[in-house]
């Protein structure tokens, strides 16, 4: 229980949590007496996902990759990326920075069909955070999407690709090089699972990714 770190002030010793992390997949343990079984000796690459400078200049400082959850928290991006970049230190793991950036999907055979899906998918959003155990009407959803609260939630879907297969593809290549990123973390929008399994397997065909190794999704 210790370990899973079920104090809400845990947060304040991350950085000493992930060292932790590290000590029992490579060896050796920086905790006398325990071992990770299974686990030691696996030297599994960590990753550093964050939404905020912190994250950035924890894996600038011990090396790792990191990850900037821009698919939700898009404004600090740009900021989080160049501080990695510049604060980057080599480490066992990793020689020079790598930097991974979420961006939401929404691939759909019909342009209107992919605007519906996200636009769903905000109404959703609307529930999730102002529902409060209650649910909207579609007309009272988008009724708080134009008010200040629902812009705010709005904002938090800025890097998204929503369209055909074609236009998706456009969009992150052009995503890709507006955020510096060296990979991206693609979180496919859509208020069911089959719409987020097609969506994934339109943009996998448009990139020409169909046979080649998967890629991880969210």
């Amino acid at each position: 229980m210790r370990a899973l770190r079920r104090d809400p002030s845990s947060s304040d010793s991350f950085p000493q949590d992930v060292l932790e992390l590290q000590g029992y997949l490579t060896g050796p343990t920086r905790i006398p007496g325990v071992e990770a079984i299974p686990g030691k000796g696996t030297d599994v690459p960590l990753y550093i996902l964050g939404s905020s400078l912190f994250g950035a200049k924890l894996a600038a400082a011990l090396g790792l990759p990191y990850a900037f959850a821009s698919h939700f928290a898009p404004n600090a991006l740009h900021d989080a990326v160049a501080v990695y970049r510049r604060e980057f230190e080599p480490s066992a793991q990793l020689e020079k920075p790598h930097v991974m950036v979420g961006v939401n999907v929404v691939a759909a055979a019909t342009d209107g069909e992919a605007q519906d899906m996200f636009r769903a998918t905000l109404r959703e959003r609307v529930v999730l955070m102002l529902g409060r155990g209650r649910t909207f009407t579609d007309d009272e959803a988008d009724l708080i999407l134009e008010s200040p609260q629902g812009q705010q939630i709005a904002q938090m879907m800025k890097y998204s690709a929503v369209g055909t297969p074609d236009a998706v593809v456009d969009y992150l290549t052009r995503f890709t090089a507006h955020s510096g990123a060296d990979e991206l973390i693609v979180a496919h929008q859509s208020p069911g699972v089959a719409g987020q399994l097609r969506s994934v397997e339109l943009l996998a065909e448009a990139a020409g990714l169909v046979g080649a190794t998967p890629a991880r999704t969210l």
